[in-house]
């Protein structure tokens, strides 16, 4: 077996690029606190970032790799664990790693909903990136996040900067948490709802879209002068800060319902237990 030969079962594709490496390096370097390393591997970004001299803990699932890493770092923490399960801490951090391309939407999932850890660097498959960095429009996952976090897109990564090289190329997606969100954090749920409500609404565009939902034209036409939104935009095509306007509106108008029911718009749907 090779040094850099991957388990398939793992989705293990190795980062070999120095540039890339490089490049992950100095957006962490830009951050302050300790690290939280996912899949650290061999061990080809966590040893470049131990120049950094912060407390680094890397998370790596296979056991022969965290066997080979450990006499190999000077400061850092290495961890046998799925990230899946993994405690992070409650204390500001940064997070970075390679995520295995066949788990990165279930393991954004799990970085978005966990507290107190200030910038992700995350390399993940390039659509991933494109879409969560919001490239052509928002999807909802985004927009559902959008009013806690800021998505950046820094580059793409070419399949060759891996190996085994993976069927598609890779993105390096940057995550800030924002410091002041545009909506309350006991409001998520509800602003999820909402945002999914709208996404999936029936509608050419925008205006109709929230015509139909809410009931009140004119109440919709202040929002989209007030907004600069146009009446044809579809729901991908609106901002964070747009998206925030429009949960605040959502927080003042029943939503019409057959037989007269009237409810909140910010809470469309029976909360879940």
């Amino acid at each position: 077996m090779s040094r850099h030969s991957g388990r398939h079962e793992l989705g293990q594709n190795f980062l070999t690029d120095r540039a890339t490496i490089a490049r992950i390096v100095d957006h962490v370097a830009r951050t302050d606190g300790p690290i939280i390393e996912i899949g650290a591997g061999e061990g080809a970004v966590t040893l470049p970032l131990e120049t950094l001299d912060r407390p680094i803990t890397a998370v790596e699932l296979d056991g022969r790799l965290v066997a080979t890493l450990r006499p190999r770092v000077r400061r850092t923490r290495v961890v046998h664990a799925d990230f899946g399960g993994f405690d992070l801490p409650r204390t500001p951090h940064v997070i970075v790693g390679n995520l295995p391309f066949h788990r990165t939407t279930g393991m954004l999932r799990r970085v978005l909903a966990a507290d107190h850890w200030t910038d992700a660097v995350l390399l993940v498959q390039w659509e991933v990136a494109r879409r969560r960095a919001g490239v052509g429009g928002a999807t909802m996952m985004t927009a559902q996040w959008w009013p806690w976090f800021e998505f950046g897109l820094d580059r793409r990564v070419p399949a060759s900067a891996f190996t085994p090289r993976p069927d598609v190329d890779g993105g390096l997606l940057t995550i800030t948490r924002r410091p002041r969100p545009f909506v309350p954090q006991a409001q998520r749920r509800d602003y999820a709802d909402l945002v999914h409500d709208v996404f999936t609404g029936p509608g050419r565009g925008i205006e109709d879209i929230l015509t139909r939902r809410f009931g009140h034209r004119a109440a919709v036409g202040r929002w989209l002068a007030d907004n600069g939104v146009p009446p044809t935009v579809l729901p991908r095509g609106l901002t964070a800060r747009q998206w925030a306007a429009l949960h605040a509106l959502a927080e003042q108008l029943p939503v019409r319902r057959p037989g007269g029911e009237r409810r909140s718009a910010g809470r469309s749907r029976p909360r879940r237990r």
